[in-house]
């Protein structure tokens, strides 16, 4: 297996784990947050799907957008479900861009974000996307623990 397989295996464990929490989330509890500030749940759901989205137009820019109209934004929030659906096609495509690298592009391509403060090679850069996730997928078993809700075991 080579760099890049490795990159999709990892990318398809994460969303994997990702979707069972996300649909574990009762529908009563979509909108629940842990405090005024913080993002509900099925907001945080869109969010990691939108970033996924911004970050593989940045990865095909080679650094920060100047402008992102994002396909995601002023769509009513309905269900996981709907989420998923409308992200796939986006998510298919930013897999088939990781899919066109080399092993020499992840070293050699940088990503310059320098906007928000790095410069990183491209295989750097995908790590964190993935990482990206993975985080608010923590953050949203937290929210689970903190209402209440039994956590799916997401460890198989």
């Amino acid at each position: 297996m080579n760099s890049i397989d490795l990159l999709i295996f990892n990318f398809n464990e994460v969303r994997r784990r990702s979707i069972k929490v996300w649909i574990s989330i009762p529908r009563e509890k979509l909108e629940w947050r842990p405090d005024d500030e913080a993002l509900n749940c099925i907001e945080m759901i869109r969010h990691v799907l939108e970033s996924e989205h911004y970050y593989h137009l940045a990865i095909k820019n080679r650094g920060s957008l100047s402008v992102f109209d994002s396909p995601f934004e002023n769509r009513p929030f309905t269900s996981v479900n709907a989420e998923l659906e409308f992200a796939e096609p986006y998510r298919n495509d930013f897999i088939d861009t990781i899919k066109s690298f080399t092993e020499e592009d992840l070293a050699n391509i940088k990503i310059d974000r320098s906007d928000s403060g790095y410069i990183r090679d491209l295989g750097d850069m995908l790590l964190r996307v993935a990482y990206h996730e993975s985080v608010h997928t923590g953050q949203l078993l937290d929210y689970l623990r903190t209402a209440g809700v039994p956590r799916i075991r997401i460890w198989d």
